[in-house]
């Protein structure tokens, strides 16, 4: 079997395996206070130009989203997503388990306007009984978006301008933000990230890491009581500096960058066999994820040899399906697709 069905199968870069066993034995204090933790905030810092910005270290994508949208959000308000969004969908009601509605807007390939939200902000407050209902408190966006999609540097400025003037926080899910950053022609770096949006995270455990999510907020003492906040909802890993040392790894020597290049090298070849191979393509996209359109039958052929990821059903006989590349997809496993293809 050869996998393409996500982005997290493989453990982690060799180079963080190398810094954990080389630290194994040394005392450090935990919870994030020590020196690794604080050598990765100041890379992270660097790399998004935002030297005021402060960063903490969690685990996983929806501990992070659940922890800083409960942080950001007030208990009468919800957060405004993409009704294909990461919290709207894959995470079990995280967000509404914590207190707060997700409020679903439609979405064009996996991506919000700024038209669309500021018309359904208007439209709240136009109502004579919005007080009895759930006020919009935050915008909540991903980049890539669920489907392989990204934002332009245009698209997130009118965004960011829309929260900004409805004094209302834009968030980014930055789970796979590695794969969007190397993808070609994009015009959004991490530095305009951080001057568009109030928080955002740099995802490690879909892009090298063994786990771990960095976030951070680009308005210094903006979100009171983080700290405890991450305790409270039982997501302050006592041995923080594994999280630490995994982020000073990925970002020193731009290794964070380089591996995350691999998955758009490897998902540019992916997409040249199916194209060669006369395949149809739901969605083709310029970042690791790409969707195709599948007979039934040969689906469940191709499964037998391959894995991937069912998507959604297009019509009675044929299905959308995923194939996902990742930093450590190699030339060998693309080849092998070929040949099974």
């Amino acid at each position: 079997m050869i996998h393409f069905e996500c982005d997290y199968l493989e453990g982690a870069h060799p180079a963080i395996l190398k810094r954990l066993i080389e630290t194994n034995m040394e005392k450090t204090p935990g919870y994030g206070i020590d020196i690794y933790c604080e050598e990765a905030r100041k890379k992270i810092r660097k790399a998004c130009n935002c030297p005021d910005g402060e960063v903490f270290f969690l685990t996983g994508g929806t501990q992070t989203n659940a922890t800083v949208i409960d942080a950001m959000v007030s208990r009468s308000e919800g957060v405004i997503a993409a009704d294909s969004g990461h919290i709207s969908t894959h995470e079990a009601g995280a967000i509404e388990a914590s207190g707060h509605k997700v409020l679903v807007l439609p979405h064009d390939n996996g991506k919000l306007s700024a038209n669309l939200i500021q018309q359904y902000i208007e439209k709240f407050y136009s109502i004579e009984t919005h007080e009895h209902m759930v006020y919009p408190g935050m915008v909540y966006i991903s980049h890539p978006t669920e489907y392989g999609t990204l934002y332009t540097k245009k698209e997130l400025e009118e965004i960011s301008l829309v929260c900004h003037r409805n004094e209302i926080p834009l968030y980014l899910d930055g789970a796979r933000l590695g794969y969007a950053l190397m993808a070609k022609d994009t015009d959004i770096t991490l530095e305009v990230i951080a001057k568009n949006c109030d928080a955002f995270y740099i995802g490690g455990t879909k892009v090298g890491a063994l786990f771990g999510e960095a976030v951070v907020f680009t308005k210094p003492n903006k979100i009171k009581h983080f700290f405890t906040i991450v305790k409270q909802h039982g997501a302050l890993l006592a041995k923080g500096r594994l999280l630490g040392i995994q982020f000073d790894t990925l970002f020193d020597n731009n290794l964070y960058f380089a591996i995350s290049k691999n998955a758009i090298e490897m998902a540019d070849k992916l997409k040249g066999i199916f194209e060669e191979k006369g395949y149809k393509f739901f969605l083709k996209t310029p970042t690791n994820q790409q969707f195709i359109i599948l007979e039934n039958e040969k689906m469940k052929q191709l499964s037998e040899k391959v894995t991937f990821s069912f998507w959604e059903t297009l019509d009675e006989s044929h299905s959308v399906v995923r194939f996902a590349t990742s930093w450590a997809t190699s030339e060998e496993d693309i080849e092998e697709l070929r040949k099974i293809l």
